[in-house]
């Protein structure tokens, strides 16, 4: 690999800086979700999609709002439902009654952030429709295939708690997801400053009038992901990710384990952290700080572990503190 020169240094610290200011006008915002908005601008660095689960009423979708409001790429929202069709997602076919023949309508995927509110409302049917727009980044109707737009990244919420109504993620939509990001309730001081806001005239409707100006464009965004393609990884991370991956599928309390697309996910994942926090290399702490949020939602927990009250968290956690790390 070619040593940087002095100009791509500067690009890299510009789109650096970018990124950081990213954060600080979405935190304008969101109170209190550090980890979920550090996740989001991972994602957006490696091309990946986000699934975002909370309870009902901790700013998931402001805080999808806000990074699009602090973006300066287009955004959509489709609010999953029982009845939506994949033609609501995708777009199809219209008859012209004037030229008499039948003219493509886009759907909402074709955007740059697509906020899918409540993805698992809808049947497996309707959420099938954006398996190949994640993956190939293109919708195809009619035997036609259609491109999406660059940058193209989907931002789905969950409610882990009410399950009456929706359809469980199958486990080929969960591994299309680069992170699964869990939005905890905040914390007694940040819930006071989220009332102090609110009391103060904050309307999250209206973010511009919350001081969320635009930080990042599609530039910036393209000079930081050629800027993490540089950072170096050394044989002994690469192997440290798969030991982790493969120790996954050894476990007696998973059924399923992180395949070879989860250890990508993982090395590309810890890649973007390490140029986040300055650095040109990766080292170990990377990987354990995005081995959660990039494995738990590709593993899948035995029966009688779930009832014994393990969880995914917890078997990575017992992974990442078994498996030796490179020196």
């Amino acid at each position: 690999m070619s040593a940087p020169t002095p100009e791509t240094a500067v690009d890299s610290d510009r789109a650096r800086a970018s990124l950081e200011a990213l954060r600080s006008e979405i935190a304008k915002a969101v109170v209190g979700q550090d980890s979920a908005v550090t996740g989001l601008v991972v994602a957006l660095l490696c091309r990946g999609h986000v699934l975002l689960e909370g309870v009902p009423g901790v700013a998931k979708t402001l805080l999808v709002r806000a990074l699009a409001a602090s973006l300066e790429l287009d955004t959509k929202r489709v609010q999953f439902t029982p009845d939506l069709m994949p033609s609501d997602v995708t777009g199809s076919l219209v008859y012209d009654a004037r030229t008499t023949e039948f003219s493509f309508q886009p759907g909402p995927v074709f955007t740059n952030l697509l906020l899918a509110d409540e993805i698992n409302r809808t049947p497996p049917k309707t959420q099938s429709s954006l398996l190949e727009a994640m993956e190939e980044r293109q919708v195809t109707v009619d035997g036609v295939p259609r491109m999406l737009p660059e940058p193209f990244l989907v931002a789905a919420t969950q409610n882990p708690v009410e399950y009456e109504g929706t359809y469980p993620l199958p486990e080929a939509q969960l591994d299309r997801f680069l992170l699964k990001l869990t939005v905890p309730l905040p914390s007694r001081e940040d819930e006071i400053d989220v009332l102090t806001r609110h009391a103060a005239g904050f309307n999250p409707r209206d973010l511009h009038a919350a001081g969320v100006r635009t930080a990042a464009n599609a530039a910036d965004l393209e000079a930081a992901r050629a800027a993490v393609a540089t950072t170096t990884v050394s044989a002994e991370i690469t192997g440290y990710v798969v030991d982790i991956c493969r120790a996954t599928r050894d476990s007696p309390s998973l059924t399923l384990g992180a395949s070879p697309r989860g250890a990508t996910a993982l090395l590309s994942t810890a890649r973007a952290w390490a140029w986040l926090t300055g650095r040109d290399y990766v080292i170990p702490d990377d990987v354990k700080a995005l081995a959660l949020p990039t494995l738990r939602h590709r593993i899948q927990l035995r029966p009688e572990a779930e009832m014994d009250g393990v969880t995914t968290d917890s078997v990575i956690t017992a992974i990442l503190n078994h498996v030796p790390v490179p020196r």
